[in-house]
């Protein structure tokens, strides 16, 4: 064994290290990434060849913490790892968006990249490390490669932009990116803001670009020393002579679809009949193969509207390059829910509704890097039909989960404060139709239904899905706004922006080409912030602001702070009082502890529930006084008197001689269980504690008879 160690500075003094030749031998390549007490052991494993009929990269990535290694036990039932968490999932996604764009566009062998946190740092965010070891993994193997890359978090922290912070001073960030890139260029941005400018946004990436560089000469100069020497490969069959007839009978036509205005149905249509054509005009005993008969009506399709686009300055639909689609919306849709609305975007629609519980709904993290609870949730749902498609229901796929947690950063950073919002917020987004950025339709959807839910936001926010066509030869390029599903896929960026009238709230880029320039970026920026804001002004003439009141069904919350001694008395014993409350006044109570202050959570439908828990807690809570009265309940009756139950938790002895100025010789038929009587704290026992209640002396006082 002969490990090899490059150890790095990432420029402020800290450095990382890079292991490899001692674990996971038998991969094509592996390396150990440490930071701090944070490692993280990387792994690629690729076939030789490429299964038959392949023209894409089966490449998986799996992301996956455990628990071991921040000394805790998996909290689920079977105390093992299991699938990934979405926050995992999130991760890999990171870092595929990352890695899949640099392998050779004819490289076809199944291809599998795990990324495993073996050890962690408490103070050392390994999302910003994870791309970094999995392209070092990639550097030290034999698989070809366009990179190496790597991938950064920029944060502004106290108004100074730094690479990598520790995770509680992330906290304060007003901004937060992670950023992937080569030394070139860069080609994966996601993250969230507090309504920056786009020059603030461009200072971070270049300033995120500089640190990438320093990551990605490291991994160079561990490869030259390792001696790498990539795999030779021949994964894709060719006809030159097919090719060419397919662009000879097809370009023209596919052209001239191109610059027609049409729908996605109706250019889909019309490019099937242009293909059976091709086919049709072949001779019957032709030998031609009909996969790369489909492979290069595609390439010769994209390059066709890519070369239409660019020549015409028109799109697909007939816009012009700067043009968002018709948009209509509405709110209140779902009459029963506590805050709904529909968006439509051309065709691309999301019908989103809000739903307001308590914190007994606040959803449970146990994750190794997030344990703990939320309480804001943003559902994304993308079902088949929503592109005319049959697809099994088999749960969110990792696009849903991605494109969710676009929408869910930008909605959580207008979320009113915790003093303004007592609520667990769950907002679902049901995509009905879509071709093009149906993630940003979902913001825009979440920002109209929490109007109409009366959730006091700090503002509202839309999102954008920014395009781009380019030629490399010629260097001419196009910027398009609110892109098509084909501009997405035909294209070489997909630039989602989302943001407020103030500033940017969040964004995920993805680049597909290399050399895109920051003059480039900063024109798309600024077309994206003219998008959004007319976007903007198209909700606000649905909703301009959140409504004054929460829904009529609508649960309300209230909060009561009690002292921590009084926990256990409303929790009782095995939670038998707080059950019994919830069940006598139809609400529900949660109670939690901080510092040395109980707070007490009622949710409750109606004003009559809330008032019973409100008086019981506020019964229980309060200490008895002398010469106080009360409106006590009958708890037991003794030859002797009645215990009465005078505020909760709370029995005194009401003698038989107190009831009633006149002698009373039996109780029998005085009082009844159950019975509420006004009765006055008369007296304390000092050694006991028992309390001695009257009820006579809240009564006026017969004369004595006089005597004769």
């Amino acid at each position: 064994m002969n490990p090899i160690v490059k150890t790095f500075d990432i420029g402020d003094g800290r450095t990382i290290s890079i292991e490899t030749g001692k674990l996971a031998k038998q991969a094509n390549g592996s390396i150990v990434l440490r930071f701090g007490d944070t490692m993280l052991l990387a792994t690629i494993v690729s076939n030789k060849d490429a299964k038959e009929n392949v023209d894409f990269l089966p490449l998986t990535v799996d992301y996956q913490e455990k628990f071991a290694s921040v000394g805790r036990i998996p909290g689920s039932f079977m105390r093992r790892e299991s699938r990934l968490s979405d926050y995992e999932i999130l991760i890999s996604r990171l870092v595929d968006r990352a890695l899949r764009p640099l392998f050779p566009e004819d490289y076809h062998a199944d291809t599998q990249v795990a990324i495993t946190l073996i050890s962690s740092d408490p103070e050392i965010m390994p999302d910003a490390l994870a791309a970094l070891a999995a392209s070092a993994a990639i550097a030290v193997s034999d698989i070809p490669f366009n990179g190496p890359i790597s991938e950064v978090r920029v944060a502004k922290i106290d108004g100074k932009l730094c690479i990598n912070p520790n995770k509680t001073d992330l906290e304060r960030a007003d901004l937060d990116l992670i950023v992937a890139g080569t030394k070139h260029d860069l080609n994966m941005v996601e993250g969230e803001m507090n309504e920056v400018s786009e020059d603030e946004m461009l200072e971070a990436l270049k300033f995120a670009h500089e640190h990438i560089k320093i990551q990605v000469k490291a991994q160079e100069e561990l490869a030259e020393q390792l001696g790498i020497v990539k795999r030779e490969y021949n994964h894709e069959k060719n006809d030159l002579e097919l090719k060419d007839a397919i662009r000879d009978f097809c370009y023209d036509r596919i052209a001239e679809i191109a610059s027609k205005a049409s729908g996605k149905s109706e250019r889909g249509t019309a490019a099937k009949a242009i293909k059976e054509d091709f086919i049709a005009s072949l001779p019957e005993d032709h030998s031609k193969d009909s996969f790369l008969i489909g492979k290069y009506f595609h390439d010769i399709e994209k390059e066709a509207v890519r070369n239409v686009v660019l020549d015409s300055r028109k799109r697909l639909d007939g816009r012009g390059l700067t043009d968002v689609r018709p948009i209509w919306s509405e709110v209140n849709y779902l009459p029963r829910t506590h805050g709904s609305a529909v968006f439509t975007r051309g065709e691309t629609q999301a019908l989103t509704s809000v739903t307001l519980g308590s914190k007994l709904d606040e959803q449970l993290l146990d994750s190794p890097m997030n344990a703990g609870h939320s309480k804001f949730m943003l559902h994304y749902n993308f079902p088949g039909f929503s592109t005319g498609e049959v697809k099994p229901n088999r749960g969110p796929a990792r696009r849903e989960i991605g494109h969710g947690n676009l929408a869910s950063r930008a909605i959580r950073k207008v979320m009113p404060d915790k003093d303004k919002n007592p609520y667990t917020v769950r907002i679902v987004s049901d995509v009905l139709e879509s071709n093009g950025s149906s993630s940003m339709a979902t913001v825009c959807a979440s920002s109209l239904a929490l109007f109409d839910a009366g959730m006091p936001m700090k503002s509202a926010v839309s999102g954008i899905a920014m395009g781009m066509i380019s030629d490399e030869k010629t260097g001419k390029y196009a910027i398009l706004s609110d892109i098509l599903g084909d501009e997405d896929h035909l294209g070489d960026m997909d630039f989602k922006v989302c943001g407020t009238e103030k500033g940017i709230v969040a964004c995920q880029m993805d680049i597909k080409v290399n050399g895109l320039s920051y003059e480039v970026l900063g024109e798309a920026l600024n077309q994206a912030k003219q998008g959004r804001l007319h976007i903007l002004s198209k909700m606000n003439e649905t909703i301009q602001k959140p409504n004054n009141d929460y829904k009529p069904h609508t649960p309300r919350i209230e909060t009561i702070y009690v002292d921590t001694e009084y926990i256990g008395a409303i929790i009782g014993p095995g939670g038998k009082v707080i059950q019994q409350l919830q069940k006598d006044t139809g609400t529900t109570v949660s109670i939690t502890e901080e510092g040395n202050k109980g707070i007490v959570e009622v949710m409750a439908i109606d004003g009559v529930g809330m008032a019973k828990v409100r008086d019981f807690i506020k019964g229980l809570t309060t200490k008895p006084e002398v010469g106080e009265v009360y409106e006590g309940k009958v708890k037991t009756i003794q030859p002797f008197g009645a215990f009465v139950e005078f505020l909760p938790g709370k029995d005194g002895l009401l003698h038989i001689s107190e009831i009633s100025w006149k002698r009373i010789e039996s109780m029998d038929g005085v009082l009844n269980v159950g019975e509420t009587i006004q009765v006055k704290l008369v007296e304390v026992d000092q050694k006991t504690g028992k309390y001695r209640l009257s009820h006579k002396v809240l009564l006026p006082r017969e004369p004595k008879p006089q005597e004769n």
